[in-house]
Order: structure tokens, then sequence, then C-alpha cells
């Protein structure tokens, strides 16, 4: 089956290094919104409450993946792919002091995905 999120080798080596410095315990949660910005942004479990609007879209370096409700609305044609880009995002992000960013890109799902996905019960 079709993952609905996956990750560059930009962004598993950020996701180990922050893992290094953090512990394994992360997760990501892409909002939208101005403070938080519509990114993909990587937390400790204790610095967000994941609320029952949030959908889980997968694993990425074996930490999980959410994004709420109304962006998944958005994207849900969408196999979101997380890359690392250069800069600071401005966000509240546990990548904010390294000089990388998380950054969001997508693909359309083919029609064979998305009838995989559909059958799954996953959209």
């Amino acid at each position: 089956m079709v993952d609905r999120v996956i990750a560059t080798p930009a962004t598993l080596d950020l996701i180990a290094t922050l893992k290094e410095r953090h512990g394994p315990a992360l997760m990501f949660h892409q909002s939208g919104g101005c403070c938080d910005n519509s990114a993909a942004n990587c937390y400790l479990p204790t610095d967000l409450t994941i609320g029952p609007y949030d959908v889980h879209l997968g694993n990425i370096g074996d930490v999980p993946f959410y994004i709420s409700a109304s962006q998944y609305e958005y994207w849900k044609h969408t196999q979101l792919i997380i890359d690392v880009i250069d800069g600071s995002g401005g966000t509240f992000s546990l990548e904010g002091n390294t000089g990388k960013a998380f950054h969001t890109r997508s693909r359309l799902f083919t029609d064979a995905e998305w009838a995989e996905l559909q059958a799954a019960g996953l959209v």
C-alpha cells in the first residue's frame, strides 16, 4: 500500500539528529495557521496534545506524523513528502536552531493508489 507521508534522506538524517538531542520520543504535526504555519513541525510528545480531529498519516523515521483535520481535507489526495531546506522556518519546531527547516512537498496520488487507499478505508 502507498504511504500517505514519506521522508527524504535529508529528513531522516535530521530526525536522527533530533533524536540524539532530544531522545527517541518525537512526533510531527502539520496544521494550518499563522503562528505555526502549514509546515511539518517536530515536537516532543509533551509539547503538543493530539486531538480527536487530528489524523495519523503514518510514521517517518519511526516518528508518528499527524495532520489537522482541516489540513487533511486539503491534502488528502496527495502523498506528503517531508523534506529539509536550509534556513530557519521560524516555527516552534525542534529543528529551529539547526539551520535547517522541515518543508512539505506533495504529489497527487495516482488513480490506482487512491482506489487502494479508499478500499482500505484510509480516506
